[in-house]
């Protein structure tokens, strides 16, 4: 099955929303769905590991009797995150639910491994991987991904350095697959954007963080409101991968935002549910967009706000044309 088929016409807006760690609750992505674009979570969101079923029936359920109630507006499909990473205990377990409940879309994460695309083909499940360079998009398309979201400079939580355009640019002359955009993504023209760069949907995290159904603390939530690009730092000092982190929560944590060192990527490690160390649990991720928001707001009024700033974007390059 193709993404198109999985869309099915059933998108209000080009959007999928980011799984976003610890954020991404089954409130949020049923809310997401609901309002017309896919949402997603992080499988190990679900704690303990036995709750990813909860989850899923949950998600399913509700979003079946809103289609029943809904018939000429419903939801969108939802969709998975799966961190590959070698040292995720949980992802045997989490792929099998996965597969168990025919999740619609599987987002990979920090690695690409045929044997997972291969279970999820094997129900016509779409495997989208997440990558920050040309040469890692490539590596995903050859071990069977069927999409990719490229993960640019300024997207919230892990993120690469490269600009849009140039990392849209090289994908785009050679693949002409499904192609997603990240990297501060956070109002309707910016989606228009991203699809007059060459992708086909926005990929939007932070702009959801600041919502009723985030499963993120008040002070995380206000702080993502008061905060605009000036206040986010690119580092991999967290986890070991770069990301991008709010300023504000770094000198909380009691660290210094313009002298962190360089942390060893081989230290990462999610066998415990999460790269982050407990002591910096309170260090938050965003992106570069945050100065859009500007309010706590339920999920559903946020899409309303990208789906009118999108539509009087194209009528205004509509206009700029003629």
């Amino acid at each position: 099955m193709s993404l198109p088929e999985v869309l099915n016409g059933r998108l209000r807006l080009p959007v999928v929303c980011s799984p976003m760690f610890i954020v991404s609750s089954a409130e949020l992505v049923i809310e997401q769905c609901k309002a017309g674009v896919v949402g997603s979570f992080p499988a190990l969101n679900a704690r303990p590991e036995a709750a990813l079923d909860e989850w899923l029936h949950r998600i399913k359920n509700e979003l079946a009797a809103y289609d029943e109630a809904n018939p000429d507006r419903p939801s969108a499909p939802f969709a998975v995150n799966l961190i590959v990473h070698r040292s995720n205990t949980r992802l045997e377990h989490d792929l099998e639910a996965c597969v168990r409940h025919k999740v619609p879309i599987i987002i990979t994460s920090l690695g690409a491994r045929e044997d997972v695309n291969e279970a999820i083909h094997a129900y016509g499940g779409i495997v989208l991987h997440d990558v920050i360079n040309n040469r890692f998009a490539r590596k995903a398309i050859e071990k069977g991904a069927d999409g990719l979201i490229a993960v640019a400079a300024g997207a919230g939580g892990h993120a690469g350095a490269q600009s849009p355009f140039a990392l849209v640019q090289e994908i785009r002359e050679w693949f002409d697959g499904p192609l997603l955009l990240a990297g501060a993504i956070a109002n309707g023209n910016a989606i228009l954007a991203a699809q007059a760069a060459g992708a086909d949907l926005a990929y939007i995290g932070s702009a959801f963080i600041a919502t009723k159904e985030a499963n993120a603390h008040d002070d995380y939530k206000q702080m993502v409101v008061d905060s605009d690009a000036s206040k986010i730092v690119y580092t991999n000092f967290i986890t070991g991968v770069h990301g991008n982190y709010l300023r504000d929560s770094l000198v909380r944590g009691g660290l210094d935002p313009d002298n962190l060192p360089v942390a060893d990527p081989s230290k990462m490690d999610f066998s415990a549910g999460s790269s982050r160390p407990k002591a910096w649990k309170d260090i938050w991720g965003a992106g570069q967009g945050v100065g859009a928001v500007k309010e706590v707001l339920p999920a559903a009024k946020v899409v309303e706000r990208l789906t009118t700033e999108y539509q009087a974007a194209r009528e205004r390059l509509q206009w700029l044309s003629a």
